[in-house]
């Protein structure tokens, strides 16, 4: 018969055994597993194709999860990619990307004729913003209507491009030349001034010695300045 001590033996050298058979054989799995890992290249900035061409030889796939506008790549060009770059994953697995639509292309609306105010908010409203706003006196279209734009309607632009316009002030003004009012009769004045609708006429009266009613003696402005209808206009007159 066998010896307790030598079946204790045996059982002790059978379970060293299978226990090393096993920790070896996990050591031996992880280095495998280890070595068949694929560290992920950075995708963004590439085209799909390139970005396909480039994981092929290590046996990943590309599939597109999302494709949306945007300013910064062209389009066809890959946004950001999931798993990110550096990840390292298993042969035949495939990486998430979203590639770029470029820039939103947006038609410029009809905007001669309208406000200032109006044009800003429909810009705002499609994706474009105002950009430089010149302004001419214009007899054809009331104070702070547009009178022209550029780019002109129906051209298609970029979002948030500009749209320049040039804007109307209005009839300008017609200017005169303030007469010498001195020494003359203030009645006959007034009816002259109101007669060319000069309307902000201010008079004032005080006693000179010697100058019967009536007079001009002062006046402002100054004969010889350039004057406008909405002007203010003041006389003294003698009383």
């Amino acid at each position: 018969m066998v010896s307790s001590t030598k079946i204790n033996s045996i059982l002790f050298y059978v379970l060293l055994y299978l226990v090393l058979f096993f920790a070896s054989a996990d050591v031996f799995s992880q280095l495998i597993f280890k070595g068949e890992l694929i560290n992920l290249p950075d995708l963004t900035g590439r085209s799909v194709e390139e970005a396909r061409a480039l994981l092929a030889p290590k046996k990943i796939g590309i599939a597109t999860l999302e494709s949306r506008f945007d300013t910064r790549l062209e389009k066809g060009r890959i946004l950001s990619q999931d798993p990110a770059k550096g990840s390292r994953i298993k042969p035949r697995r495939t990486v998430s990307v979203v590639v770029s639509l470029g820039n939103e292309q947006i038609e410029v609306p009809k905007l001669e004729g309208r406000s200032l105010e109006m044009a800003s908010q429909v810009l705002k409203t499609v994706g474009l913003r105002r950009g430089r706003v010149s302004q001419i006196h214009a007899s054809q279209a009331a104070a702070g209507r547009i009178l022209a734009q550029n780019p002109p309607s129906g051209s298609v632009v970029n979002r948030a491009s500009a749209v320049d316009f040039l804007v109307s002030r209005g009839t300008e003004d017609q200017r005169y030349i303030m007469p010498d009012l001195i020494a003359k009769n203030s009645d006959a004045v007034l009816r002259r001034l109101r007669a060319m609708d000069f309307l902000k006429v201010d008079v004032g009266y005080a006693w000179y010695p010697d100058i019967g009613p009536g007079v001009i003696l002062k006046q402002g402005p100054i004969a010889g300045s350039l004057i406008l209808k909405r002007n203010q206009i003041h006389i003294e007159v003698s009383r």
